[in-house]
């Protein structure tokens, strides 16, 4: 006796919009590379910083140099922890997507409070924190 088989209820595999996701052990391979990526970027950069102003001369004294240009680099990578995010989540990457918005929450903080403690050392405090050695002479530079 041959009985009718009924077609499935319901198939997300096919169909207009098909539920693409990321394979879990990419997307965590994908998410552990890019904090290890940005993490490297990050000690080269602050490494460089400490090493302008390093120096076993005890009789020189040095100065480092304004770390206005590393706390850009610092923000670059931030930015590439958020443009990393908005591609992950397009492939529906979960792991990569928190990885990466956490990393790009923790650089700007650090940015942040770094660029506030920098500001009153630059005498720019009085100036509404905006230094003027760092950018430009613009009306407030003056």
């Amino acid at each position: 006796m041959n009985l009718p088989v009924a077609p499935p209820a319901f198939d997300a595999t096919s169909g207009p919009r098909r539920h693409d996701r990321a394979d879990t052990g990419a997307d965590i391979g994908a998410g552990c590379g890019l904090v290890f990526l940005e993490l490297a970027v990050l000690a080269a950069d602050f490494g460089l910083w400490f090493l302008s102003g390093f120096n076993l001369d005890t009789a020189k004294t040095v100065t480092y140099d304004s770390p206005w240009g590393y706390l850009t680099a610092a923000a670059a990578v931030a930015a590439f922890a958020l443009v990393a995010a908005l591609v992950a989540a397009r492939a529906r990457a979960v792991v990569t997507v928190v990885g990466q918005v956490v990393m790009a929450v923790l650089i700007t903080l650090v940015v942040s409070a770094a660029a506030l403690g920098q500001a009153p050392e630059d005498g720019s405090a009085g100036n509404g924190g905006h230094s003027c050695h760092a950018v430009p002479a613009g009306s407030r530079c003056d």
